[in-house]
């Protein structure tokens, strides 16, 4: 069947196209080129109306180990937000941390086709995927955690060499069904399991004498070798701490070129200047970002309420336990491979620190240039939910209603902050770059997602072009996945169609496989076949798909 979308304003950036009313033609769950004589079995009138591809979450905590410590932490969260089964979604709960059926049907109903788990432990990809698996709606995939498990630092500190380190990084890929590599804290979570309470950059851990310099740049050049499309997703060293923004210029810097994406990055850009030692380091920051194209990074907003965080850098949640709210918390450890924290966590507008880390959220956004090279995330759930993407857009495309915001948060923070004389406001072409465009081609999937161009998934989101943008990006018209309509008005039409699992598979020496079964042997309590997760696994019968990328993937249509 051959579906017309009639007369929309089309934002499509990887294409270029900016605002430009047109038609676009969907057959068989892709955009087609218009068919000749122009004839459609089904004409769906977007007069009117903003169209944009589906949108991508590059960085959502949805699955695994500390999700589900997180959803077991705060029953009452759950009590309080039911979602009991209708004859249009299946039962589930939760806000801050949602089940997968509510966290699937509530991305649908922001326009969100895509979601991207950013620190699955390779030792438990299979329960990962298996959570992820029932999120309905959504394609999905996940970041592979380095960069502490024991065998890579053993590898570096026996100076295995790079083959050695590539192989392992691409076994890794394979074995873990990943997307990416994500490192956490770069030599940090091992550091704590040897009583270690701080790492900087050029510090030697002490077990291995290993720096975070070392990890980061053995990892970059291991992924840039394997051709794989997404640089390292980088949670970097001293998280939250005021004079981490000093870290962070370092690390930038001591990447040489060396491409790297610094993920939710307002918690790595305080300074400690002012009264109570506490500052917004954005401005250096970002115009060093705007210096140096090798970098990209999302934001990881602040947005004030009841949240839980959940993490795997254990040093920086048993050093922030005291704050949870309310008093409970977990930290473990994990063998061989990392750990993990969860405390839940209240943001208060009216507390200075709190405040101030909603405002460096909004200056990074609002002071880096390129929209190509931020993306919008709030590290789910770790600033906020998810669900209060739309108030950020709102907050980024709205001057006026952002220093009305402004007006209402601690005075001491407004002080600190240079965010009451940033005039900038994002447009619609910005916003579907930080939330389509930007995220398909960073991950390498820009050839058939994030874009309208003939080929491409029939992903598409149909918003009414309402002047309260949050009202706009809280409930789009129509929601298209893969050409099949499946939301419409807030309503769920398709509550048991299930997405796509994304992955990377870049070649490597079988030999290298002897070296790791020889280290599983000897400390682990898993042989090889149960550590690794076949394909059919999450291919799940039919219910769920297996998209592999090559390595090096598509660059999509056009340049952006």
């Amino acid at each position: 069947m051959t579906t017309k979308l009639k007369g929309g304003r089309v934002y499509d950036p990887l294409n270029g196209i900016d605002g430009r009313t047109m038609d676009l033609w969907l057959r068989d769950g892709r955009i087609v080129p218009p068919p000749e004589g122009g004839r459609a079995d089904e004409v769906i009138d977007c007069t009117g109306k903003v169209v944009m591809p589906g949108g991508i979450d590059l960085h959502s905590h949805i699955g695994g180990g500390k999700v589900n410590i997180a959803r077991m932490m705060l029953p009452e969260e759950h009590r309080a937000h039911l979602q009991p089964r209708s004859h249009a979604c299946r039962s589930g709960s939760g806000h801050a941390s949602p089940s997968t059926f509510t966290t699937g049907y509530a991305y649908a109903r922001m326009g969100y086709t895509m979601a991207f788990e950013p620190a699955m432990l390779p030792a438990n990809a299979r329960q990962a995927h298996q959570e992820m698996a029932d999120i309905p709606l959504l394609d999905k995939g996940a970041y592979a955690l380095l960069g502490n498990d024991d065998l890579f630092l053993k590898l570096v500190q026996d100076g295995a060499g790079p083959d050695a380190i590539r192989d392992y990084v691409a076994w890794t890929f394979k074995a873990s069904q990943a997307l990416a590599i994500k490192i956490v804290n770069p030599g940090g979570i091992s550091a704590f399991k040897f009583n270690g309470r701080r790492m900087d950059l050029d510090d030697a851990g002490p077990f291995y004498g290993i720096s975070p310099r070392t990890i980061l740049t053995t990892l970059a050049d291991a992924v840039t070798a394997l051709g794989v499309p997404h640089p390292i997703h980088v949670h970097g060293c001293n998280l939250g701490v005021a004079g981490g923004d000093a870290t962070t210029l370092a690390t930038i810097q001591g990447m040489e070129g060396r491409r790297i994406h610094l993920t939710h990055l307002h918690f790595h850009s305080y300074g400690r200047d002012g009264k109570a030692g506490f500052s917004s380091g954005a401005g250096p920051i970002a115009e060093l970002i705007n210096a140096s194209p090798n970098v990209s990074c999302d934001i990881g907003q602040v947005m004030f309420g009841q949240t839980v965080t959940a993490s795997g850098d254990t040093m920086s949640q048993v050093r922030n336990s005291r704050f949870a709210s309310p008093k409970k918390w977990v930290a473990m450890d994990i063998e061989c491979d990392a750990g993990c924290g969860v405390l839940p966590f209240q943001y208060r507008d009216r507390n200075l620190v709190n405040a101030l880390q909603w405002c460096v959220g909004l200056e990074l956004f609002l002071m880096i240039d390129d929209p190509w090279r931020v993306f919008l995330t709030t590290d789910h759930p770790n600033g906020a939910p998810f669900t209060t993407y739309p108030h950020l857009i709102r907050l980024l495309m709205d001057k006026s209603f952002r220093q009305d915001m402004l007006a209402t948060i601690h005075k001491g923070a407004r002080a600190l902050s240079a965010l009451d004389g940033l005039d900038r406001e994002y447009s619609l072409y910005e916003i579907a770059i930080l939330t389509r465009a930007g995220p398909a081609r960073i991950l390498g999937i820009a050839d058939r997602h994030g874009h309208l161009g003939p080929g491409a998934l029939a992903d598409v989101t149909v918003y009414d072009d309402l002047a309260d943008r949050e009202r706009m990006f809280a409930e789009p018209a129509l929601l298209l996945k893969a050409g099949r309509p499946v939301m419409r008005a807030g309503e769920v039409l398709e509550p048991d169609l299930h997405g796509a699992t994304h992955v990377v598979r870049p070649g490597y020496d079988a030999a290298i496989t002897g070296r790791i079964g020889k280290f599983f042997e000897e400390y682990r309590d898993m042989r090889l076949g149960t550590f690794m997760v076949a394909d059919g696994e999450i291919e799940d019968g039919g219910q769920g798909g297996l998209v592999v990328h090559e390595r090096g993937g598509g660059s999509g249509a056009g340049s952006g």
